[in-house]
């Protein structure tokens, strides 16, 4: 969205060039995506169907597809409005993904899936199910990532992949989330400041995220930064691994520390709402002085409507395992749902990526 005359250019950088790294930076440069199959995500559902019901579950493989136009061909083949089609998550375009799909048909016959057949989509298994699959309904997701070209200190690129095995990543919001030229970053300041008229439910839910996700990106580059994103500070709110539930300890004892050292919690950051912050003491301290400089969106985010909730600052990395050969890099690994392949990849790799 065009910044109008009268609006003062937006100086806000998203890029994750200007996060810090948690074990130094990258020690190689490598190209991603020079076809789509470089980079593959199998999506790992949180829904078992139960075999009856109006929905049917369709498990799709895409290839340089969007996730929203695979929901505007299954809506349009099944003669539903895109309402009645739902995911779980959106899927990185240039790539081949695997996710499940809903498909709401209310008494309408089921089509022939298998006519959706392309070089684009392939179906490959359906199953009906009583209710719609909703946002947020995965567990998390399995990635092989090919890097092309590899050059640089392959021993420190061994060593940052085999400390993110031990300790876990910093977990950043990728920059796709704040939109091509910082667009959802842009939208959201109009939107806060009126001027961005009349918006979509799906725009304002973007500009939103996009909001949130910025400042909890500051908060987090700034426990980066000090070196206590992968530890407890006094006043912290702990998130249990794999789970949106948080806690507060009463105090940090061995058994927190333990606990943390085996990845079975994690310090958090706030996702911005109304309400006081869920810290107190240092913690409370850093959050706040992190954020000071961005008071339009903490503000726009609350006369939204918008709730304090929680995230965790780390994001464990599972069955991780890499070969090189030649100038090429495989990696493959395990991320919960929200966190970013791209979080991860650059603590590795200083990388381009190609487009198609």
């Amino acid at each position: 969205m065009p910044l109008t005359a009268n609006e003062p250019e937006l100086q806000v950088d998203v890029a994750a060039a200007a996060l810090p790294f948690a074990f130094g930076g990258p020690g190689c440069r490598a190209i991603l995506r020079s076809e789509p199959e470089d980079f593959q995500v199998d999506e790992v559902t949180l829904v078992e169907p139960d075999g009856k019901g109006e929905h049917v579950l369709i498990r799709i493989e895409k290839r340089n597809a969007n996730t929203d136009w695979v929901a505007g061909v299954l809506a349009r083949h099944a003669g539903v409005p895109p309402r009645d089609v739902s995911y779980a998550g959106k899927k990185d375009r240039r790539a081949l993904t695997r996710q499940w799909f809903s498909v709401r048909l209310a008494g309408k016959p089921e089509p022939n899936w298998g006519a959706l057949e392309s070089g684009d989509i392939r179906v490959l298994e359906t199953a009906r199910h009583g209710r719609k699959l909703r946002t947020g309904a995965l567990r998390g997701n399995h990635f092989v990532i090919r890097a092309r070209s590899l050059k640089g200190d392959t021993d420190r690129l061994q060593d940052r992949m085999q400390r993110l095995t031990e300790f876990g990543m910093p977990n950043y919001f990728g920059e796709q989330r704040f939109g091509r030229d910082n667009s959802n970053i842009i939208g959201a300041r109009a939107m806060f400041t009126g001027s961005a008229g009349r918006l979509s439910r799906q725009k304002r839910g973007l500009y939103l995220s996009a909001a949130r996700s910025l400042l909890f990106n500051r908060v987090l580059a700034g426990r980066v930064a000090a070196g206590t994103w992968n530890r407890p500070v006094a006043g912290e709110r702990l998130m249990l691994d794999g789970s949106r539930n948080s806690f507060k300890p009463e105090c940090i004892d061995s058994e927190i520390l333990q606990r943390i050292a085996g990845m079975d919690i994690h310090p958090s950051g706030p996702l911005w709402g109304r309400g006081r912050l869920q810290v107190d003491g240092e913690v409370e301290r850093l959050e706040l002085e992190a954020v000071a400089a961005l008071g339009e969106f903490r503000k726009g985010l609350e006369d939204c409507g918008l709730k304090q909730e929680r995230r965790a600052l780390r994001a464990r990395v599972s069955h991780f395992s890499w070969t090189i050969t030649g100038n090429e890099l495989v990696l493959a690994f395990y991320l919960p749902r929200g966190s970013y392949a791209t979080a991860l990849l650059r603590e590795c790799l200083d990388y381009q990526t190609e487009s198609g």
